[in-house]
């Protein structure tokens, strides 16, 4: 279980830790980025020795400058790291309601599509029991418990995008524009497995791993084309690509010259054939 020691986090605790049916560990990840940090650490540790609970912890030096994105991927990197190490089936997050509607905004926002508006959800590796909460909920029952939290002074600053969102726009938000937001992030979560469905089908019968034929793939509309390269990267070369690149590639598969071959990133080219399309490894 992730726990930060703000009020989210040490409510999700307190509503596990008595349960019977769990094997917990609390992993709190230290940015470095706050002076004061460590008391959050020991705020969580004492807490989790008081449930009996095994504590794991590490601190990074990311600096006061660090992008949301690189503070994110530490934290995870360090999170699924305690997961493999101590056998745990899953990770459980504190996000709620709040943070899924920020999330859409931040994504709309970054035009990352249709993924972008249900990307934070509950998977078999991520657990995120507090999605169907609203914030003051969770802040209403953590006060009737009587839980003690750490406020997080980064949490104010509104030179980060989230913040922004949180602070300035949520609350321009009736309950009713909520609720239509949450409407969009439904159907596009069930838009998103059917299309992922659709595309798994499609990658399933191309000649081999890391192929794909291209007069087919020349054939289909453009829309299709893109969804078909965006999940063949993502499952042969481990990459999300910008919008702007992949349209780059889908222009180059359908009408490039047979043996041209196109950056993808640091890793991967596409070679591009006369009868298919192929994923080359870049020499380190």
């Amino acid at each position: 279980m992730a726990v930060s020691g703000g009020v989210d986090s040490m409510t999700l605790l307190h509503l596990l830790a008595g349960r019977t049916d769990l094997q917990l560990t609390v992993a709190h990840f230290d940015h470095g980025v706050r002076d004061d940090s460590v008391e959050d650490r020991h705020h969580v540790q004492a807490l989790a020795g008081q449930h009996g609970l095994p504590f794991v912890y590490a601190r990074a030096e990311l600096g006061k400058d660090v992008s949301e994105a690189a503070a994110r991927q530490a934290r995870y990197d360090f999170l699924h790291q305690v997961r493999q190490a101590s056998g745990a089936t899953a990770i459980v997050t504190a996000h709620h309601q709040d943070d899924l509607l920020e999330t859409i905004i931040l994504n709309l926002l970054r035009g990352t599509g249709r993924r972008g508006l249900s990307s934070l959800k509950s998977t078999d590796v991520i657990k995120r029991p507090l999605l169907h909460l609203p914030k003051n909920e969770l802040l209403r029952y953590a006060e009737g418990e009587g839980l003690q939290w750490r406020e997080d002074s980064t949490n104010a600053d509104e030179r980060y995008l989230r913040n922004y969102i949180r602070l300035r726009i949520m609350p321009r938000f009736a309950d009713s524009d909520r609720e239509v937001l949450l409407m969009i992030a439904e159907r596009a979560q069930a838009l998103n497995r059917e299309i992922e469905r659709q595309t798994a089908n499609y990658l399933h019968v191309q000649p081999a791993p890391g192929t794909l034929d291209r007069h087919e793939f020349t054939m289909l509309p453009h829309a299709v084309a893109r969804e078909i390269m965006a999940e063949w990267l993502l499952q042969n070369a481990g990459a999300e690509l910008s919008r702007k690149l992949l349209e780059r590639l889908v222009i180059a598969a359908k009408t490039g010259k047979a043996g041209t071959r196109v950056d993808i990133n640091k890793g991967y080219w596409l070679n591009i054939g006369r009868t298919q399309l192929a994923l080359e490894v870049r020499e380190r």
